[in-house]
């Protein structure tokens, strides 16, 4: 890892202490896709791990305040990059890419970058861990296993139609089937009650 990379991951850990759905773990996890499909994809790395290391940096805002996380998320990392020196002229892109990961919002990547971003967002809420984490989510907000189980047919089963660079595609097949097999199961044995 570059050291301008470590001394934003040190950041990062600074603010997102508290695990959960959208917790450090969830951020790692994110960054390490992104190294991954960025370098199969011939993203600059040098705007790419900035952006995913900062794409959920205003998380805890937006549960505190309601202010959308990339919007928040995108001013906090240009302030926080000036301030370290990062090079000027990689700083609108790892903006942008921080503007456009969310999957919600509608804000399409104009950018390899931040399309590889958004993909590996989108490829952490599928598969395994993205089960994981939807019935983590489901606990947080007081709701139960109906409300993941809606929360999977409303977002997670459509993910996968809605990534953008090829090796994210491949990874998203392995992942929604695995994801489609466990929901399945899972309505079945709801169903025996």
């Amino acid at each position: 890892m570059h050291t301008t990379d470590d001394e934003i991951q040190a950041y990062v850990e600074t603010t997102l202490k508290n695990s959960g759905s959208h917790g450090l773990d969830h951020t790692l996890r994110v960054t390490a896709l992104c190294r991954e499909i960025g370098l199969a994809e011939g993203a600059d790395m040098r705007v790419l791990v900035p952006a995913a290391l900062l794409h959920d940096i205003a998380r805890p805002q937006e549960e505190e305040t309601g202010v959308p996380h990339e919007e928040e998320g995108a001013r906090i990392a240009e302030e926080y990059l000036g301030a370290i020196g990062y090079d000027a002229a990689l700083v609108p892109a790892v903006s942008h890419a921080i503007r456009a990961h969310r999957y919600s919002t509608g804000a399409a990547p104009a950018t390899l970058e931040a399309k590889v971003l958004s993909d590996a967002d989108k490829l952490d809420a599928m598969g395994a861990v993205g089960l994981a984490r939807t019935f983590l989510q489901a606990g947080e907000r007081g709701g139960g296993i109906p409300d993941a189980v809606d929360h999977i047919h409303e977002k997670l089963l459509k993910l996968k139609g809605l990534v953008y660079t090829q090796t994210a595609r491949a990874l998203a097949e392995e992942r929604h089937a695995f994801l489609s097999d466990f929901v399945g199961a899972l309505e079945d044995e709801m169903r025996r009650r």
